[in-house]
């Protein structure tokens, strides 16, 4: 019993140390992650009994951004919107998928932020401020460069979209298996 209570008395001094900068990309993150779940899930199952473990998920990551939190939120997430569209035959709309994406993006931005910011650390607004500026770029340029996309496969449609997506996938799994190997060398 006395390792709860000394737990929670490191956890109030943790608390009463918070400074606004870090306290607010965490709860930046928490929006983020809300947001993702509330995009991706059905809105039947978000107003049931499973809206508390889903919360739950999301918020996570805003209060231990250096675990595996992120990631689980990002597929609970991604589950959702799997859930919504075979499950419950929603509509896939281009609105949701781009909304979907930019939150989990910016909500991984942010914890990655986070995980490496001391919960009492004195920030200057201007490295946040970059930082933001900076997610809501690649936002941005990934959303038009997705709209592009789709807009040529209705021009590119047959085998030669087929070839250009198995030579996309191969890049990718090549991508992923350099950077795995170069990460065990170092």
């Amino acid at each position: 019993m006395d390792a709860i209570f000394a737990r929670l008395e490191r956890a109030r001094q943790a608390l009463s140390r918070f400074t606004m900068i870090p306290f607010l990309i965490r709860l930046g993150i928490a929006l983020a992650g809300l947001l993702a779940m509330s995009v991706a899930w059905p809105p039947v199952l978000l107003a049931s009994q499973f809206f508390l473990p889903i919360a739950l998920v999301a918020v996570y990551p805003a209060i231990a951004p250096r675990g595996r939190g992120a990631t689980l939120a990002a597929l609970v997430a991604v589950a959702g919107w799997l859930v919504d569209t075979a499950g419950y035959e929603a509509r896939v709309a281009l609105w949701r998928v781009l909304a979907l994406a930019t939150v989990l993006y910016l909500g991984h931005s942010l914890t990655a932020l986070a995980a490496v910011l001391p919960y009492d650390a004195v920030v200057n607004v201007d490295m946040v401020g970059n930082w933001l500026a900076r997610a809501f770029a690649i936002v941005l340029v990934s959303a038009v460069l997705t709209v592009g996309v789709l807009g040529l496969t209705a021009d590119l449609a047959g085998s030669a979209f087929l070839i250009a997506t198995l030579v996309g996938l191969a890049g990718a799994v090549g991508a992923t298996m350099l950077i795995a190997r170069l990460l065990r060398r170092a």
